[in-house]
């Protein structure tokens, strides 16, 4: 089975970043969100993009109370993963090393981030592979 695609703009992904970071939120909650990062969106366009990502099952609304409150259902994980793997088809032909010794090769990483990269090498051989 094909790994799932999710078709999202790049405001849709920032108003799923606003509810990764804050978690359940109104539109006016993600649209402080937005100020706040000097992106100045009106109250309508968050409200639309809320109300897309809910169609899309990316997100879910609360509409019990006096606000709507909206919780992301994608998680940032599954998004990254899905891309990641996009990407890696498209520009390594399905192998992810290249993809890897990219990043490592060209990103800054801190010290704990360092740290993780190395245990997972060493517990590369001693786990199972895992099927997708």
């Amino acid at each position: 089975m094909a790994p799932r695609q999710y078709e999202l703009g790049d405001v849709e992904v920032e108003v799923l970043k606003a509810l990764w970071e804050c978690g359940a939120s109104t539109v006016r909650e993600v649209l402080t969100y937005f100020h706040e990062r000097d992106r100045r969106v009106a109250y309508t366009t968050v409200q639309t993009l809320l109300t897309r990502l809910e169609q899309k099952g990316y997100v879910t609304g609360d509409k019990s109370d006096f606000a709507f409150v909206y919780r992301a259902r994608l998680t940032r994980n599954r998004l990254m993963r899905s891309r990641l793997k996009a990407l890696v088809s498209q520009l390594c032909d399905g192998a992810a090393g290249p993809l890897a010794m990219q990043l490592i090769r060209n990103e800054r990483f801190s010290a704990d981030e360092v740290q993780e990269l190395q245990d997972l090498i060493d517990h590369l051989d001693t786990e199972p592979k895992r099927v997708r």
